[in-house]
């Protein structure tokens, strides 16, 4: 098994992402950093670096002149984050040569089958739905695509964070899966990029549940 290692400035990133998640920050509010280098334990290059690796996957704002600020949260910022996942994963599975596609299809299946649970932890959920999505499309060609996809789910990773707990119990979306492969192994690309879309734009009621919840939460402290 290769060991992976991460630069600072990717440990970093994982630091405040975790942060996130923790509810430490304002979203919204500008960002000191020098304050936040000395919280951190790091010199201000590094921290830039990070910065503005996160800005470029959405989880902070850059502001020319100005320094960052945490990019606000909000029902309708997930919704069009999770427009444009569903977008471009769809351009991810045309691109994908369609007999490559047809090979993997019974695997596809076997990923949506292999956690059926209707909830589950949500560590565990978050974990197998990579998992299915990267085998989905795993045979797109365009790596760049690809990077642009896993960097747009970034940004996403702070609402899992920040508002549901790795330990929180959650609704599965196995039929959804279920559907997406089904259409694979019929060789009907048109509904399996509907199902696919589906898959996404139903988790902005999911996570719009677990903000509601969050708040209510919250208000009653």
């Amino acid at each position: 098994m290769a060991i992976q290692r991460q630069s600072l400035r990717e440990q970093i990133e994982t630091e405040i992402m975790n942060r996130v998640g923790a509810g430490e920050f304002d979203m919204g509010e500008s960002i000191n950093e020098v304050t936040l280098s000395a919280e951190l334990g790091v010199s201000r290059t590094p921290l830039r670096e990070a910065l503005i690796s996160l800005s470029q996957q959405g989880v902070i704002t850059r502001i020319s002149g100005k320094g960052f600020r945490w990019a606000p949260i909000s029902e309708r910022d997930f919704a069009e984050a999770v427009q444009i996942i569903a977008a471009l994963e769809c351009l991810a599975l045309e691109l994908s040569p369609a007999d490559e596609l047809n090979a993997i299809a019974p695997r596809v299946m076997d990923a949506a089958k292999a956690f059926t649970a209707t909830e589950a932890l949500a560590e565990e959920v978050n974990s197998h739905d990579d998992d299915f999505h990267e085998l989905l499309l795993s045979k797109c060609p365009n790596r760049r695509l690809l990077e642009t996809i896993a960097s747009h789910k970034v940004a996403l990773r702070r609402y899992e964070k920040f508002f549901v707990g790795a330990k929180d119990r959650v609704e599965r979306a196995a039929t959804e899966h279920s559907a997406i492969a089904k259409a694979l192994i019929e060789k009907d690309l048109t509904a399996a990029k509907a199902a696919l879309t589906a898959n996404w734009l139903n988790s902005t009621s999911r996570i719009g549940k677990a903000m509601a919840n969050k708040d209510d939460s919250r208000a009653r402290v």
